[in-house]
């Protein structure tokens, strides 16, 4: 895992997890329909908007499996925290983990099923 934001000097790894790309997909209608939504929004605000919703999104993935793994209860990213403690600068950075992190989980997703599809044949 290789995409991270910083807020408020605390790193956030983010990670696109099945739970992820249900509520990706239940807002977007699909991850492909996302990357056209982030290029494409009608406005400023409507674009902040999408970049911290799915800053939460993946950054709370990995909070919530480390929760869940560790017995831990560290409190979940929220929309006003992020937009509180970052700049839009931030976000513009934000913006590229994301991708990243979207192309990462996908690469992932792809490289398992070939692997699974050249052990079969």
């Amino acid at each position: 895992m290789s995409a991270s934001i910083t807020i408020n000097g605390k790193d956030y790894p983010l990670l696109l997890t099945t739970r992820a790309t249900k509520e990706i997909a239940g807002r977007y209608g699909g991850l492909e329909k996302l990357g056209d939504k982030l290029l494409k929004s009608e406005n400023f605000e409507m674009a902040i908007d999408e970049i911290v919703w799915l800053t939460c999104v993946l950054a709370n993935q990995y909070i919530l499996a480390d929760n869940l793994r560790n017995g831990k209860s560290e409190p979940l990213l929220d929309a006003e925290t992020v937009e509180i403690l970052t700049t839009p600068y931030d976000l513009a950075e934000f913006k590229d983990s994301i991708l990243e992190a979207l192309n990462g989980g996908m690469e992932k997703s792809i490289h398992s099923e070939t692997s699974k599809n050249t052990k079969a044949g």
